[in-house]
């Protein structure tokens, strides 16, 4: 029989920051980051590192078809770009999990989206537990709470202090042809 004793600060000095960050320290099992990632830009991937910093296991959503993106005129290839942003960024990450759900049957009588329609899809991925679902958005906080009552809503960034950027000003330069791409 064998036994190794050592003291548990030579452990954790054999151990990498990254690994302890990410394996032993991780504050939640697992974690959920969605959006419309349209196009997926530096504010996404802040808030993605930090959930992959904070968990175990991320799932990164990107809903398509949404009534949000029916407003939006893009070419077929830019959809092409947005989806491959959103699969290239998710997948630096060891514990992320990319998943793309078609959100197109989830309306309200007016035409907008209702999430609550949503959430049945997103359990489809994630299943029935979450420790922690992120966004930069205060107000998706109630949604949170009905949708997922077991998680943590962590807000990230949400005054855009560390990538003063979204997709509504990504979108509009895009538009008229200004440099959009210095924001991914």
């Amino acid at each position: 029989m064998f036994i190794l004793i050592c003291r548990l600060d030579e452990v954790i000095n054999y151990l990498s920051e990254e690994y302890i960050t990410t394996h032993i320290m991780s504050m939640y099992h697992i974690g959920m980051y969605g959006g419309k990632f349209i196009p997926f830009h530096a504010g996404h991937r802040y808030c993605l590192a930090t959930a992959t910093k904070e968990c175990d296991m991320v799932y990164c959503i990107m809903f398509i078809n949404g009534s949000d993106e029916s407003k939006i005129e893009m070419t077929d290839s830019q959809k092409e770009i947005r989806i491959s942003l959103f699969w290239s960024n998710v997948s630096r990450f060891d514990n992320a999990i990319p998943a793309i759900i078609d959100v197109s049957g989830c309306r309200c009588k007016d035409g907008g989206e209702d999430w609550d329609m949503e959430t049945p899809l997103v359990r489809d991925v994630v299943g029935d537990r979450l420790d922690a679902v992120y966004s930069s958005e205060p107000s998706y906080g109630k949604y949170f709470q009905r949708a997922y009552p077991e998680a943590e809503h962590r807000l990230v960034d949400p005054q855009r202090i560390h990538n003063p950027v979204s997709g509504t000003l990504i979108r509009s330069e895009w538009d008229n042809g200004s440099d959009w791409m210095r924001y991914l």
